[in-house]
């Protein structure tokens, strides 16, 4: 996850400085609100711990969780205290980038579950069982945190004991300033998310197929739901992914509007880091009719979530 928050913001006045804090928290609040309400359902049903498909969803809503807290500390102090300790700021960037990492990990499981379901239904519980979910969601934060390691390998390898006990800028290109980051961060993201596209677009053709094949019943309804759903799996990456296009959309937007850059850069955090986390409660739990109807039950906002569910 790119957190990379602007330097600059510190200059804006203390009216618009409150405006984007609030702005910022209120709607933390709304989404952690909404994806504690999901968690909440799936830790009282004793049935969604069985089903795979419900493990790994909930594995992606605690994820984004931990990534909205994380990326509003960090936003919250640029402002109120933009040097920091070192050994605080790399923990936080550690689990910035690690729970980064895990959402485009975890989107592209959820893909090749459902693919096996519709595509393999008769393996499907052989080869989806709930012990080798928990076994995949413990390799995903295993492999996201090997970058965060190697950072922080480095940086003791490059600097003193003493800079750690030092106060900095929390912001990634300022701890990790070596060249070796810029590029292991291009090479990671450029092979990650290529990976994951190309997960994407195998399921989503094979489901496509069968659902062309599948002429009634359940299966076709099955194979349409799944085929909607990993459509909406590369909906929510490509917002992930505009975090990581970002210098290039600051390269053509600041020239272009200077005077604008503060609020250009706050826009960009909203989009990337915090409207890729509102929609995934939206995407696959209230749109879920087993999450709809146990949270209409146990919520009392079952009204309102009775409009958006089907």
């Amino acid at each position: 996850m790119n957190t990379t928050i602007d330097q600059n913001w510190i200059r804006d006045n203390y009216q618009e400085a409150l405006a984007k804090n609030i702005i910022v928290i209120v709607l933390a609040l709304i989404i952690i609100g909404i994806n504690g309400m999901l968690v909440v359902t799936y830790f009282q049903i004793p049935m969604f711990h069985s089903d795979p498909r419900y493990i790994l969803y909930i594995s992606l809503v605690i994820n984004d969780i931990l990534t909205i807290c994380i990326t509003v500390i960090m936003f919250v102090l640029t402002y109120a205290m933009p040097n920091v300790n070192v050994s605080f700021c790399c923990v936080l960037l550690s689990l910035g980038s690690t729970t980064g990492i895990n959402t485009p990990m975890i989107l592209a499981g959820m893909a090749i579950e459902r693919y096996i379901a519709v595509c393999k239904p008769l393996h499907h519980s052989q080869i989806c069982t709930v012990n080798r979910t928990y076994v995949l969601i413990t390799l995903i934060w295993i492999f996201s945190s090997i970058p965060a390691l190697i950072d922080i390998i480095v940086v003791i390898a490059l600097q003193p004991i003493s800079f750690f006990y030092s106060l900095t800028y929390c912001q990634a290109i300022v701890v990790y300033p070596s060249v070796y980051y810029t590029q292991k961060t291009t090479a990671t993201q450029t092979l990650l998310f290529s990976i994951v596209w190309i997960t994407l677009f195998y399921t989503y053709f094979r489901v496509l197929c069968t659902a062309k094949i599948a002429s009634h019943g359940h299966h076709l309804s099955s194979a349409k739901k799944a085929r909607n759903t990993i459509l909406l799996h590369g909906g929510q990456l490509l917002l992930c992914m505009l975090s990581y296009v970002t210098p290039v959309l600051f390269s053509v937007l600041i020239p272009l509007f200077p005077a604008h850059r503060t609020k250009i850069t706050f826009v960009n955090y909203l989009l990337t880091c915090l409207l890729p986390r509102l929609l995934s409660p939206l995407i696959y739990g209230l749109r879920d009719q087993k999450f709809g109807r146990y949270l209409k039950r146990d919520f009392s906002c079952g009204l309102l979530i009775e409009k958006i569910t089907p």
